[in-house]
């Protein structure tokens, strides 16, 4: 059974794993969105991508956060005693 100071800890390397795949995504599509910007009808188009792959980049972070802080909040009670479900 892990301790409680382990399963904190796995939540914060998870957590920064997700944000960290969040800043690279987005910084991915800048880059592109960039290296683009002077070619008129695919400069649209990236700009587009952009936006929606930043909006779908944060419903997913956000998901994976919430799922994420659910299973921390039930291995913290299972670990600490505090299983009443």
């Amino acid at each position: 059974m892990p301790s409680y100071s382990e399963v904190q800890r796995a939540v914060r390397v998870e957590k920064l794993r997700i944000w960290f795949g969040w800043l690279a995504g987005n910084a991915i599509m800048l880059i592109v969105a960039l290296a683009t910007q002077d070619v008129a009808v695919v400069s649209v188009v990236t700009q587009v991508l952009l936006v929606v792959g930043f909006l779908a980049l944060t419903v997913a972070l956000f998901r994976m956060t919430g799922a994420l802080n659910r299973r921390a909040a039930a291995a913290r009670r299972e670990v600490l005693g505090d299983d009443y479900q």
